[in-house]
């Protein structure tokens, strides 16, 4: 599966999960399920719909015990890439390291991948970033 795929179909599956719309997602049944695997605008793998729809109910439970995703993410914070995929592995389905470190370095809770001499890297410094405040040596 390349990421050029997943681009290419990124707009026929925000639309028909919904907008991926937690609650929404989160109430999928089996007539949903079978909606999705005949819809040929999107990836048709019975495991990765189930997935999507399996961690939407996760990010629900999450407001429960972490006062949602973006509370559970800092409640863990700070972590090493290793240490986010084992957690991530261990609490949604179909996570891998690309997917984990991708989605980490573009909500800030890790370095991206901008070199230091970057202006883009200044840019990002001047927001400060949650992995600021993990490094151990100063910029």
């Amino acid at each position: 599966l390349s990421w050029e795929l997943v681009l290419k179909k990124r707009v026929s599956t925000l639309e028909a999960f919904d907008g991926f719309d937690v609650d929404v997602v989160a109430g999928y049944g089996d007539a949903d399920v079978q909606r999705l695997l005949d819809n040929p605008g999107i990836i048709r793998n019975r495991l990765k719909v189930t997935s999507i729809i399996h961690n939407a109910g996760i990010v629900q439970g999450l407001r429960a015990s972490d006062g949602g995703f973006a509370g559970w993410l800092q409640s863990h914070h700070p972590l090493v890439l290793n240490e986010w995929v084992k957690l991530f592995k261990k609490t949604f389905k179909f996570t891998g390291p690309e997917v984990v470190n991708e989605f980490l370095m573009s909500t800030g809770y890790l370095e991206g991948a901008h070199r230091k001499d970057c202006p883009i890297f200044q840019a990002v410094l001047a927001r400060n970033p949650p992995w600021i405040a993990a490094l151990n040596t100063k910029l």
